[in-house]
């Protein structure tokens, strides 16, 4: 999939919450195989993780990250009693970043909690026989500086050395703290030589990148003059009873459409990326 040409930028086509359903495991790797996803985000605590894991242990070529989760619908893999200041009173993990950050800010996730959860779920993506190539988030709380440092700590401890950095272009108090905060991370990830991303894109268009829209991205993306850097999304099957239970309002089918469409290919090579996974990132200052 990628360029001969070893010097041109790097684009990381992500898709994020393999083990989600089935049907969107399955469509991950059929985005891959059909198109341009060269990387997934596994989800330990998902429903169909195990289920799925075999399939994706079998494409090589796909890049793997872990995709941690502390909030949401599925609950820890731990139990409450492991884990209690990341649980509400029937121990699920609160609902959104927006019940969890409050929380993070008012120092009321304990951090060990934090590092008990996502070693037990990093554990259980790489008993599955998968190597795992960076990590990231589920809604993207490890923007959050004391859930990046667990992370960081457990990526040093494991040989992870690379992360995604969420970026924003949104208007309004989301899109001001996202950047902040993604400029902290940067920070964190200079002082520890973990690789990432120069640019990025997704946040703000989950679940509705269509052909037109991922072509838009590649362009702006290719405009930045980043060396690096990553498309996020979410594909999956069309007809899937499963996705039921996540009300995120999201077009997996439009996407995974997109991704496997000759036009998004085409704007691809036309803007002289290179496709790669962030195994192909280099280390800050190494």
């Amino acid at each position: 999939m990628k360029s001969s040409n070893d010097e041109a930028p790097i684009l990381i086509v992500s898709a994020d919450d393999f083990g989600l359903t089935a049907r969107v495991s399955r469509g991950i790797i059929e985005a891959h195989e059909r198109g341009v996803v060269t990387s997934t985000s596994v989800i330990a605590v998902a429903p169909a993780f195990s289920s799925s894991a075999k399939q994706l242990r079998d494409v090589s070529s796909l890049g793997v990250g872990a995709h941690f989760t502390a909030v949401g619908e599925d609950p820890p893999l731990l139990s409450a009693r492991e884990v209690p200041s990341l649980v509400d009173k029937r121990g699920n993990f609160w609902p959104t970043w927006k019940a969890f950050l409050p929380r993070a800010a008012a120092h009321r996730i304990d951090p060990d909690d934090l590092r008990r959860e996502f070693a037990a779920q990093l554990e259980a993506i790489s008993g599955e026989g998968l190597v795992v190539d960076h990590f990231d988030t589920h809604q993207h709380i490890h923007l959050w500086p004391s859930v990046s440092r667990v992370l960081l700590d457990l990526g040093d401890a494991n040989g992870v050395h690379a992360m995604r950095v969420t970026r924003s272009n949104a208007r309004g108090p989301v899109g001001v703290v996202v950047r902040r905060l993604a400029r902290q991370l940067e920070a964190q990830l200079r002082e520890r030589h973990w690789a990432w991303t120069g640019a990025a894109t997704g946040l703000d268009e989950a679940g509705s990148l269509g052909t037109t829209e991922m072509v838009q991205a590649i362009v702006l993306l290719a405009a930045s003059g980043a060396t690096s850097v990553e498309i996020g999304s979410h594909p999956g099957l069309p007809d899937d009873p499963e996705r039921d239970r996540y009300r995120w309002n999201y077009n997996w089918d439009l996407e995974f459409t997109a991704l496997c469409s000759d036009t998004v290919r085409s704007a691809i090579e036309d803007s002289g990326f290179r496709l790669g996974t962030f195994a192909d990132l280099p280390r800050w200052g190494m």
